[in-house]
């Protein structure tokens, strides 16, 4: 599937900037599931962008502003070809000693701990213990009734929390939005010491006109000698080819798509437009 993702980041000020410092990580990724076929930014004021990759070899567009400004607009169109899972369903029984063995390479380590948005304490562990009702013997299973326990349990609310909600506030209150969905999910994988990291991107729900979208946000489970398989528990289900990724981290806190700062007295309002569009060559 050829899809074709445009994001708009627009702030509006009460007053003037002075001065701003950006960071975008709006360029999907290519990897072995998807290849971004083209992407631009675009920004308004004009000024000049320069690229690099964070620790976790997200590409991120950085650029300043040193001129008074009273709005910007942050504007990224990619065309991303998504594919297939060609490997087809984890094994089945992995258990979590197998992430010891010393032929496992993969840097898992920073997604086994708690971070900004995905805390640890005893009642997320408690419920991850009474949802597993056991060890884990098979660690994409296991990830599979924790993120289904979420889905099944968490209402999704739009309006009820924010973007600094982190895990034990999403599950007290048991509602939110997928990032909250992904945080407590990774938390309580976490605490069975099943490495899982956060990933943020889109979702193609099928629109045609002009419709505002959203951002989304899911969950990877790292398997030894398989690799990172994606789990959406907003919709509990697998990611597919209608799913673009943008970047992974730890949590929310490590890949916004858009942070900075400004100085200024000025407030400011922001704005985001999101439209996710199949641009497959049909026959």
């Amino acid at each position: 599937m050829m899809l074709r993702v445009r994001h708009l980041t627009r702030f509006l000020y009460d007053g003037e900037a002075l001065e701003s410092y950006n960071d975008a990580r709006l360029r999907p990724v290519s990897d072995p599931l998807q290849r971004c076929a083209a992407y631009k930014l675009r920004t308004d004021p004009e000024t000049v962008v320069t690229s690099h990759y964070d620790f976790y070899q997200n590409q991120v567009d950085h650029f300043e502003l040193h001129t008074p400004h009273n709005r910007l607009e942050i504007e990224s169109i990619a065309e991303v070809e998504t594919r297939v899972d060609k490997r087809g369903q984890p094994p089945a029984d992995v258990p979590l000693a197998a992430l010891n063995d010393p032929s496992v390479t993969d840097p898992y380590f920073d997604f086994v701990v708690e971070s900004r948005f995905v805390t640890q304490n005893v009642s997320i562990w408690r419920e991850a213990v009474d949802v597993l009702g056991g060890p884990v013997t098979d660690l994409w299973g296991a990830a599979l009734r924790l993120g289904r326990h979420v889905h099944a349990t968490f209402s999704y609310d739009p309006d009820w929390t924010h973007v600094h909600t982190d895990a034990a506030a999403a599950l007290k209150d048991r509602r939110g939005v997928c990032q909250d969905y992904a945080h407590v999910m990774l938390s309580l994988c976490r605490s069975q010491g099943i490495p899982a990291r956060y990933v943020s991107g889109y979702f193609f729900n099928g629109k045609t006109g002009d419709e505002n979208e959203a951002s989304h946000a899911w969950v990877e489970i790292f398997i030894p000698h398989f690799g990172w398989k994606a789990w959406d528990p907003t919709h509990c289900r697998e990611a597919d080819t209608r799913y673009v990724k943008l970047a992974n981290g730890r949590d929310y806190g490590d890949i916004r798509p858009v942070s900075g700062t400004y100085r200024g007295r000025s407030t400011r309002h922001m704005e985001v437009i999101v439209q996710v569009r199949d641009i497959s060559p049909h026959p």
